[in-house]
């Protein structure tokens, strides 16, 4: 509605895990060098966690880019509530595979069947569980665990990586047989004052715009209020560009900032 008005290609801020938009921070970088590291050194398996709305899922979907479509054959698991065999038939439907198995020991089977021949092809595996605190069976990390044996004498032949909320970490923890098989493990922090402002300009831009819109005041609010989390950053930022063109502002500044603020936390 109000990109034309502020000199906008699309959307800057929703809330799509679009790599398009992805901002390289230096804690999001490193994260990014960890998972592909673990990726391309066939590692078995990585963890990243960090707080709800910090840039996960968007940084999942920035490996994915960044690994060759020839090289990889990539499952994504996205909703991760299911029991064991649920898992196995996920993991398979995520690999492009059709499973009539009923048993564990047959969707085992054919998933081992689609690793060996990857690694016959010269192709990697690389399973990516996004949301992984939403785990509830322990069985399903038993299973994540076992895939993690299919390897012959020299490599894994499954890459397989967790990614969730800090639950996540206090979950693996308890289990100690599929803790010490994680290789590499992250954790991803909020944006600092600085990266928050870096930040903004570069959503802005990435939407086409070239000069700024934010004033440095509003930016300090945005932090003070968000504290550097991409996605409430996101959801104040829209709502304050949609004010701003709604009032037919020149700039979003400090006064229109609060404005949004005392409407999201219910101030009168």
């Amino acid at each position: 509605m109000y990109e034309a008005y502020w000199q906008l290609s699309e959307p800057p801020f929703d809330n799509s895990p679009n790599p398009k938009f992805f901002y390289l921070s230096p804690e999001h970088e490193e994260a990014l060098v960890r998972l592909v590291y673990t990726v391309r050194h066939r590692k078995g398996c990585g963890m990243l966690t960090g707080e709800y709305g910090c840039g996960k899922t968007t940084l999942s979907r920035a490996l994915i880019q960044r690994l060759e479509a020839e090289r990889y054959e990539i499952g994504l698991l996205t909703n991760p509530s299911w029991n064991s065999i649920d898992f196995l038939r996920e993991t398979l439907y995520q690999l492009g595979q059709e499973s009539s198995e009923k048993s564990k020991p047959e969707l085992l089977h054919h998933l081992y069947d689609v690793f060996f021949r990857n690694f016959r092809e010269g192709r990697d595996t690389v399973v990516i569980v996004d949301e992984a605190q939403l785990i509830d069976d322990d069985a399903v990390f038993e299973e994540l665990r076992l895939l993690m044996n299919f390897q012959t004498d020299d490599r894994f032949l499954v890459t397989i990586l967790l990614i969730g909320s800090p639950e996540l970490s206090a979950k693996v923890r308890r289990l100690k047989h599929l803790d010490q098989r994680i290789s590499i493990r992250y954790h991803l922090n909020t944006l600092d004052a600085t990266h928050t402002a870096n930040y903004i300009a570069h959503r802005l831009a990435m939407a086409g715009r070239t000069t700024p819109i934010f004033t440095e005041d509003a930016i300090k609010l945005i932090f003070d209020f968000t504290r550097g989390t991409p996605r409430e950053i996101n959801n104040l930022c829209d709502v304050a560009l949609l004010v701003g063109y709604t009032k037919r502002a020149r700039e979003i500044g400090e006064k229109t900032v609060a404005e949004v603020i005392k409407d999201m936390v219910g101030v009168s």
